[in-house]
């Protein structure tokens, strides 16, 4: 990758000004539009008073696309957190960083190239690195080398090999490093794994967990036009064109499709909930819709675990023709089930089978609420049920909810790592598993045929 230097971008670009841009050129849903709709940050639980205070931990954020975008704004209402300084390669990305924390008090110094933020940028404590998944290990590796603690967006990599060295160099260096797997800060998760599946047994012995995440149909992203990369740019960044820029999810060089984007979030919670590592796995996909994408675009699972108590599989399905379900994870024991997601509204309970043990002494430790299940009056004249049809469970809702960003508490544990030693909920040794489990997925759809797992497979 050629160093093209360092850029500041002025004059500043503030977030009226620059939304009257985008709506100009067309921004419109294609670049940036679920983010422009998101409420902004509340500037009392950010640093929008104060900024630069003492004690303030410096940070800097490589790849400020979306997904930077959203990570830029929970560090927003985290207390004493300073982005100090931006990185991207699109100046489209970097005016929109820079204006939006200028709104709350920060003025980060901004680059396009992280190899000269990391010459410059003397003070910093961390970076985040939310770039393409190919540039995961590459830029990581870098800033631990020089020092800094690491929150990297998940997948670690699209390649394992890539991923094993990004394990290493934490480990050498003694930097920490989180791997962004959200859902394991998440109260509601830890809530419903930890206490009530692991701790309390709720579901008894759990054998089977399926999970999804359904998108409709989709476009390919474009970008304003008046906002364009330099061709020459471009390739000598690695990428043929725009194009291949916006959409590089879709590329094999550059992401995992997906199976990678989306479904590692939620394949990563079955060994949670497991407490082992899969055994093997089965997988059906294609490019069954979006002739002309490198990447699968419809892609069902089927994994194998031996667990402590026996045999146990999970499915996992990833949709992007239709939205039908969304998004949720469902685990299912011989005592009930637990149906979770990050949309609450998806699912934020338990379901008790009628032979199961009471769990009103639960309610009474606070650990679930009671919901008597709905009875709906039919006509039940003329009406069969056969035998062999379970009786409805009734719900059992959470008391756990989580009122933030779900990103934040997943940022607010490495950044107490940091300050006061707190253990991280993601570790770079523990995605790494996770990412041994996703990424072979792809292979068994390749190859048609069982993939099986050795234990050392997960082990960096």
């Amino acid at each position: 990758m050629t160093d093209f230097g360092s850029k500041k971008n002025d004059p500043a670009v503030s977030r009226r000004s620059f939304l009257k841009t985008s709506a100009a050129a067309g921004l419109g849903a294609a670049v940036g539009g679920a983010l422009l709709a998101r409420p902004s940050p509340d500037p009392a639980s950010s640093q929008a008073e104060s900024p630069g205070r003492p004690g303030d931990l410096p940070v800097a954020l490589i790849g400020a696309g979306e997904q930077g975008r959203v990570l830029m704004e929970s560090c927003l209402r985290i207390p004493g957190i300073r982005i100090a300084a931006v990185c991207d390669i699109w100046s489209y990305s970097q005016q929109y960083a820079r204006g939006y924390l200028r709104k709350y008090g920060q003025d980060p110094a901004v680059y396009e190239d992280y190899r000269d933020l990391l010459a410059k940028e003397k003070g910093l404590a961390a970076a985040i690195v939310a770039t393409p998944d190919w540039l995961h290990a590459e830029q990581t590796n870098a800033c631990l080398e020089n020092g800094l603690h690491v929150y990297c967006e998940k997948e670690m990599s699209n390649s394992l090999e890539k991923a094993r060295t990004m394990v290493e160099t934490a480990r050498r260096t003694g930097r920490l490093l989180q791997i962004g797997h959200q859902r394991r800060s998440n109260p509601r998760y830890l809530h419903a794994i930890d206490r009530l599946i692991r701790d309390k047994k709720l579901l008894g012995r759990v054998g089977l967990a399926y999970a999804q995440w359904n998108r409709s149909k989709a476009d390919l992203l474009g970008w304003p036009k008046t906002y364009p990369i330099d061709p020459a740019k471009l390739q000598a960044y690695g990428y043929a064109d725009m194009t291949e820029f916006r959409n590089w999810r879709w590329y094999k060089k550059f992401g995992g499709g997906p199976i990678v984007d989306l479904g590692s979030h939620q394949i990563d919670l079955f060994a949670w909930v497991f407490g082992c590592n899969p055994s093997a796995v089965f997988a059906s996909g294609g490019v069954d819709y979006y002739k002309g994408r490198e990447w699968f675009d419809n892609v069902m699972a089927v994994y194998e675990f031996q667990t402590a108590e026996g045999a146990a599989r999970a499915m996992y399905q990833v949709q992007t023709t239709t939205k039908y379900g969304g998004f949720y994870e469902v685990f299912m024991g011989d005592d009930g089930a637990i149906q979770i997601s990050e949309v609450a509204q998806r699912g934020n309970w338990a379901l008790r089978e009628a032979h199961a043990p009471e769990w009103d002494s639960l309610v009474k430790e606070g650990l679930l609420l009671s919901e008597a299940p709905v009875i709906q009056k039919v006509d039940t004249k003329n009406i069969f049920v056969d035998v062999r049809v379970t009786a409805e469970a009734g719900r059992w809702p959470f008391p756990v909810d989580l009122a933030k960003p779900a990103h934040q508490p997943h940022l607010e544990n490495f950044f107490d790592a940091i300050r006061r030693g707190t253990a991280l909920t993601c570790p770079a040794s523990l995605a790494y598993e996770s990412a041994v489990a996703v990424l072979k997925v792809n292979e068994a759809v390749r190859t048609k045929s069982l993939v099986r797992f050795r234990p050392g497979d997960f082990k960096a």
